[in-house]
């Protein structure tokens, strides 16, 4: 069992955007909105984000760098962050997952987990 002083859950709603995609160059735009809410004991801080980008020809792309769109939120226990991002993949289908390095108040790093979840263009899937 995890240590109840370190829990954060990450949620994600994805949307595809077709004024920013152009399917005849195999460009397809996608935004996310990531909710990091803190169930933890202790106030953390996201240092730095980790994400696996798939795309439906299973070519792999990683993302690491600090904090989210230019931020180190500090989360509060009991609340939340949200914020907004998007990705550009050359298929109609894919995934992404990852994890976040958050750092408690007390100075312990941990990792939180982005359980996958997928991106599509509607009517894409059957």
């Amino acid at each position: 069992m995890s240590d109840p002083r370190y829990q954060i859950d990450v949620s994600v709603v994805t949307r595809f955007l077709p004024e920013q995609s152009q399917p005849e160059q195999q460009r397809f735009a996608f935004a996310y909105t990531v909710t990091v809410l803190n169930s933890g004991q202790l106030p953390a801080r996201l240092l730095s984000r980790h994400w696996v980008i798939t795309d439906g020809d299973g070519k792999v792309e990683e993302v690491r760098g600090a904090g989210v769109i230019g931020q180190q939120p500090l989360i509060a226990a009991g609340a939340s962050h949200t914020y907004s991002s998007g990705t550009v993949m050359a298929t109609t289908v894919g995934n992404m997952q990852g994890s976040y390095q958050m750092q408690a108040a007390d100075g312990k790093q941990f990792e939180a987990v982005i359980a996958p979840f997928r991106l599509a263009v509607p009517g894409a899937l059957h």
